[in-house]
């Protein structure tokens, strides 16, 4: 197996780390990378193969000890559906998918499309930042109200999902795993003051009657409450940003935004980059041994550039859907995002509303891509609205 270098916080690989993915992928299905210390699948195929083999998990059979100024956070995230395997993940999975419905799901298109038009009123006159006015607030109002806390709340929310997604990035810190440690704690407190009282039509109140049949622990249910305000925006934050200044670039700014738009918007610029799995047996694939409780490294942003299954896959093009093969941007199998119709649906009105709104938005000024790998999002988006 071929062994490759390259830092994820070096400022070259942050702003486009498309040449090393085709390093990676040329080396083969399977090639190692030294930062991360784990091999890693960059190709079409043999990402969307090991997302979809079961001897490739997200529980550590073998886990390290966890610091003490740590425990507060993996005190939720040891039960999050997102982190777990068989048969916990299927009976967690299965009980939020009897509240997060489709028809819930759809009924929510005149809320989106009304939040969108309210922001969109609220633009400064001149140059502003499209991910403050626009990109940050819509996605969680919207995952605010489906869970059925107060949207004036939003604040708190951000600040707390960011300070708990800092745990998965390459720079993190001591001082954030601290700053996330502390994030669980408050997100766990301020949802216990949220359940005494819930709205009774939102996914809390509905939550509730399913702890109530003992069918959900308090800690899964405080965890998973927590894992779709933070899996329930902060993608979808990244992919609006990342999918107006793509846009914008490849000047189709204007194009009537449809659901093949929306896919390829998803495929060209995808909000995650890796998503690692534990194996869960001795296993040799694509020629390399792995032991129990070895760690690989899927790509699923260098998967969705594949040349060998996308036709100048760096090329932001509708036109290759809906017959272009489906990218993996939301993953693949058991842990298929869970929020994907929910992230559709709001990035196609945002999109729509914001093209017909502002059909001369402009992009200002050189998008940069932040820092925060392995997610992919924008610094800022600086625009003018015409």
């Amino acid at each position: 197996m071929e062994r490759l270098s390259q830092s994820p916080t070096d400022p070259a690989f942050v702003q486009n780390p498309w040449p090393f993915y085709d390093r990676l992928r040329r080396a083969g299905p399977l090639a190692f990378w030294t930062d991360y210390d784990m091999p890693m699948a960059a190709s079409h195929s043999a990402v969307g193969m090991l997302l979809r083999d079961r001897r490739f998990g997200r529980e550590d059979p073998c886990p390290p000890a966890r610091p003490d100024h740590q425990v507060g956070f993996w005190a939720v995230e040891d039960h999050s559906m997102l982190e777990l395997d068989p048969p916990r993940h299927t009976a967690l999975r299965g009980q939020v998918l009897r509240t997060f419905t489709s028809r819930r799901i759809a009924a929510l298109a005149p809320e989106i499309a009304a939040m969108a038009h309210e922001l969109i009123d609220g633009f400064p006159a001149g140059e502003f930042d499209l991910l403050d006015a626009f990109a940050r607030p819509l996605p969680v109002r919207v995952i605010a109200r489906l869970l059925g806390v107060p949207e004036e709340d939003a604040p708190h929310l951000l600040a707390w999902s960011n300070a708990m997604v800092g745990m998965y990035q390459a720079r993190r810190t001591h001082a954030d795993e601290v700053a996330a440690a502390g994030a669980a704690r408050d997100f766990t407190a301020y949802l216990d003051r949220v359940f005494r009282a819930p709205p009774p039509d939102s996914l809390i109140a509905q939550l509730l009657g399913v702890e109530a049949e003992g069918r959900l622990t308090r800690p899964e249910f405080n965890a998973t409450c927590i894992l779709l305000l933070n899996a329930g925006h902060e993608a979808t934050v990244h992919t609006l940003g990342n999918g107006v200044a793509g846009l914008c670039a490849a000047n189709l700014w204007g194009a009537t935004v449809t659901d093949d738009l929306i896919e390829e918007v998803l495929r060209h610029d995808a909000p995650l980059h890796m998503f690692a799995r534990y194996v869960t047996e001795e296993v040799e694939i694509f020629g390399h041994r792995f032991a129990r409780g070895d760690r690989v490294g899927l790509l699923l942003a260098a998967a969705n550039r594949d040349p060998g299954v996308y036709l100048d896959p760096d090329r932001l093009d509708p036109a290759r859907y809906p017959d272009a093969p489906v990218h993996h941007s939301f993953g693949a199998g058991l842990h298929f995002c869970l929020g994907a119709p929910l992230a559709r649906l709001e990035l196609l009105l945002a999109l729509r509303v914001l093209t017909e709104r502002c059909p001369r938005l402009r992009v200002t000024a050189p998008p940069r891509y932040a820092d925060i790998y392995h997610f992919h999002g924008l610094e800022r988006l600086d625009v003018t609205a015409g």
